[in-house]
């Protein structure tokens, strides 16, 4: 398996791209996660935030980039699609996102529904909605040979049935799961039977811990988590994490665990690191 991290981790810390590039290449991490920016932000020009705008040549990044020693694993552009604006602003997000990441030599492109039911809108109605918006994405995407991935992130996706459901929107190869532990754990589900049951449709992987005061507070209450203020392993989550790993061993996943955690500038996901590379030593998983 690749260890990687997504770059909102730093968010807090101000940081370029190019500076997580750097963190990247001096801890010795090869696969790297970002955030896609459609426009002109103010502290994304100035140098304040560690996500990449649309606007930037593909080509030439991903030249800057092989120089680091990394490649992509996956760019998110998790607009959510489950309200009344998403055929509006996250599909035009996603379908400017996908040639995008064909070109910058990437795989993989993330996407999610919203936190909350879509006002206005009923669950019906805003899954027929999605499938229609998938499947306009789909088409577009197997033309660049991109996997588009569908994040538990929502009122929708944290759901296992409704999450087969969707899985289900078109049947193509190129569609499938964006696994995240933390996510689903906070939205009161087993991550680990989450994990197997949708474990063949596997193409990407946040691994995410979730504090002892966060689970105390929020656990079945939340969809999702913006950033873990926990490093990996020192949650209330870590032996999920753990036996997560182990089913993605036996099924053969060979893809990327992208941290997510708050970085601190370094401190915390260093730890999150460290306890990747050691469980996984543990665990007799060959790690990239």
């Amino acid at each position: 398996m690749k260890i990687g991290f997504h770059t909102d981790a730093f968010n807090s810390a101000y940081f370029s791209f190019e500076k997580c590039l750097e963190w990247a290449q001096k801890n010795g991490v090869h696969f790297i996660e970002c955030g896609l920016i459609d426009g002109v932000s103010w502290i994304h020009g100035l140098g304040y935030q560690p996500h990449v705008a649309l606007y930037e040549d593909p080509v030439l990044l991903a030249a800057k980039m092989k120089g680091y020693g990394l490649a992509f694993s996956q760019v998110d552009a998790a607009y959510p699609l489950s309200g009344k604006d998403g055929p509006i602003r996250g599909v035009p997000y996603v379908l400017k996102a996908i040639p995008w990441a064909h070109l910058v030599g990437c795989k993989n492109v993330d996407t999610t529904d919203g936190m909350h039911a879509p006002e206005g809108l009923t669950d019906a109605a805003a899954m027929d909605l999605m499938r229609g918006e998938y499947e306009q994405i789909l088409h577009v995407a197997e033309a660049h040979g991109i996997g588009i991935n569908i994040e538990p992130h929502g009122y929708f996706t944290t759901r296992p049935d409704i999450m087969e459901r969707m899985l289900a929107f078109v049947d193509s190869p190129y569609l499938g799961l964006n696994m995240d532990t933390g996510n689903t754990f906070i939205a009161g589900q087993d991550p680990v039977a989450f994990l197997k049951r949708f474990l063949k449709r596997v193409r990407h992987v946040h691994v995410k811990d979730v504090s002892e005061s966060l689970a105390a507070a929020q656990l079945g209450h939340q969809t999702g988590i913006a950033v873990s203020q926990c490093a990996i392993g020192d949650g209330v989550n870590a032996g999920n994490i753990r036996r997560c790993l182990e089913l993605l061993r036996d099924g053969g996943y060979t893809g990327t665990l992208s941290m997510e955690c708050e970085g601190q500038g370094g401190p915390m996901i260093e730890r999150s690191l460290a306890w990747m590379r050691k469980t996984l030593a543990e665990l007799k998983i060959p790690a990239e």
